[in-house]
């Protein structure tokens, strides 16, 4: 226990701790280390110098996701687990170990051994033992586990398709096939990775030549995860199909189905929807965890004016918000994120939606099938007898709708519903050519939410930087057309020293200098000067005009609040919101 015995030197320990932390390790057979670490006695940087000084073992800062495959693959993962030690790099003279206990007599043997066995020579680094759960975890990575997974699916061992639907649809046997079935096995590497690396979508495409791609949306972009044997396609196909209680003899026409998974011990919902291709079908899976889908409002980028007009109208009794953006804006997000506020044992909450994306206790939820006639204006009509508080209305697609939103607002609902315009200041001339009557919409519509996602900096590497003399030019100009709310919520000088943040990378963001997504908001307020104008004449630009004249920030005007704060950068605001 030299370690324990340094840290009393160095005044990281008292003696009442030294000798309390040498019980716990004769007791229980935990490290000193790992019970120093526990206790929160010193950080682990702190604690791994002071080990390396003690040991003459230097300490090698590693990332796990830049070592190459066949380095970690050195190594068994049986051996890294047991006796702590990691093939880390590999030059062409000797493979870099790290341990983590490299004073442990049994992790020396153990490294001889496999050493004497695999032919090589090597030098041992101190890594601490996050790092080595890192590299742990890297073992465990998609390229690693598909390709063990498809050596297994040679042409003897392959089921048929027809064999695996038998199969899988006896549930009495689905627990020993999800552990034999190399395609099953497949299947889960691929559901598990997308979840863990925070992908909301996961695109399986066949190709023209002999692979195909599976794909994964991250922050709003797409990014090829891997590539598959074409040969695979068809099972893996047939495995989603079967999940989602699809039919697996029918690729002539697109289907659409849903299934829950266990992913890292939570239950995670997916989306599936199959299209017809040249090549095969292609399969789209949307990621539906609620833990990311149910966030509060200053998650999702709502703040200051915005943040306490939409509280205000969901306090009224009655009116009715609307959610606008185009498809994958996060519309339904903001909507729950609403009836989060407003679930309460006092209020009756009924949804209609297509499809529900999230399951919310306390809120009854319904699905729409309008291939047996139970549309949104279908199920509308069916809500307003069920004695509700607040209406969730999917979309309004038709005047049919509308007519019986707008009615249910003015009869003292709440109804929030989403329509698809580029802005705030659309809905109103949208709602007027699916035939709402004028003089119905300003007593109807209390809040217009437009909205679009935007890449958030990755905290840790955002690098402050000058900008150029254009964009420069234009913060300035931007700033200037600011109401004085915006103005005060940034926190960077607002002169000609403008500084803003750019784009890194490190391995926290997975060298994309972006980790997470929120909004950009344009929330514009009914008021009585915008209600005579909606009666007189309601035109876009005359509507734009007397809301921001109230007050509302242009999306592009959020934006470039978001790019001064340090949140995002300026090339964002120019992707999304100009």
């Amino acid at each position: 226990m030299e370690i324990l015995q340094e840290l009393f030197a160095q005044g990281f320990l008292s003696e009442d701790q030294l000798d309390k932390i040498r019980k716990e390790v004769e007791k229980t057979g935990r490290t000193a280390e790992d019970i120093v670490l526990d206790k929160k006695i010193i950080s682990e940087s702190e604690l791994f110098n002071i080990k390396s000084k003690l040991y003459k073992f230097p300490v090698l800062k590693i990332y796990a996701d830049q070592i190459p495959t066949e380095v970690l693959e050195l190594v068994p993962q049986e051996a890294s687990m047991n006796y702590k030690i990691a093939a880390v790099d590999k030059t062409k003279d000797f493979v870099k170990i790290g341990m983590v206990y490299p004073e442990n007599i049994s992790a020396q043997n153990a490294l001889r051994f496999l050493a004497n066995q695999e032919n090589f020579s090597y030098q041992v680094y101190l890594i601490t033992p996050g790092d080595l759960a890192d590299i742990l975890k890297q073992r465990t990575n998609i390229a690693s586990e598909t390709k063990k997974a498809l050596k297994e699916l040679s042409e003897d061992k392959m089921p048929s398709i027809g064999i695996l639907d038998n199969l899988l649809q006896d549930k009495a046997q689905a627990g020993v096939v999800a552990e034999e079935a190399p395609v099953i096995k497949m299947v889960m590497v691929i559901l598990r990775h997308a979840v863990e690396g925070g992908a909301s979508d996961i695109h399986i495409e066949p190709g023209k030549d002999k692979s195909f791609s599976v794909r994964f949306r991250l922050n709003g972009i797409l990014h090829t995860t891997l590539k598959l044997p074409m040969k695979v396609h068809p099972a893996v196909t047939a495995r989603i199909k079967i999940l989602s209680n699809l039919k697996i003899d029918e690729t002539r026409v697109p289907q659409d189905g849903r299934f829950t998974a266990r992913v890292d011990g939570k239950e995670i919902d997916f989306r599936v929807s199959t299209f017809p291709t040249l090549y095969g079908e292609k399969v789209e899976l949307r990621v539906l965890d609620s833990s990311v889908g149910m966030r509060t409002f200053e998650e999702l980028g709502i703040t200051g004016r915005n943040l306490e007009i939409i509280q205000e109208a969901i306090k009224k009794p009655y009116g009715m918000i609307l959610t606008t953006g185009p498809t994958g804006s996060g519309k339904t997000t903001t909507q729950y994120a609403i009836l989060h506020e407003l679930n309460k044992d006092a209020v009756n909450i009924v949804t209609l939606e297509d499809p529900v994306e999230y399951s919310i206790t306390g809120i009854n939820q319904s699905q729409i099938k309008p291939e047996i006639g139970y549309t949104f204006a279908k199920g509308l009509r069916q809500i307003l007898r069920q004695d509700p508080n607040v209406i969730m209305v999917g979309e309004i697609r038709d005047q049919e709708t509308a007519d019986l939103a707008v009615n249910a607002a003015l009869t003292g609902h709440i109804v929030l519903s989403t329509l698809h315009t580029n802005s705030s200041v659309g809905v109103v001339p949208r709602l007027m050519d699916m035939g709402v009557m004028p003089f119905l919409i300003p007593s109807a519509l209390k809040v217009v939410i437009a909205q679009r996602l935007i890449r958030v900096l990755c905290p840790n590497c955002k690098a402050r930087v000058k900008p150029d003399e254009k964009v420069r030019k234009y913060l300035v100009e931007k700033i200037k057309s600011l109401p004085a709310h915006a103005k005060s919520q940034i926190k960077s000088n607002l002169d000609e020293n403008i500084e803003i943040y750019t784009a890194k990378g490190c391995d926290m963001c997975g060298f994309s200098g972006y980790k997470g997504r929120v909004g950009l908001y344009e929330v514009m307020s009914m008021s009585d000067e915008l209600a005579e104008l909606i009666q007189k004449n309601p035109l876009e630009s005359l509507i734009l005009k007397v809301a921001q004249k109230q007050g509302m920030l242009t999306m592009e005007q959020e934006g470039v609040v978001k790019v001064l704060n340090g949140q995002t950068t300026i090339d964002e605001v120019f992707r999304v919101a100009e």
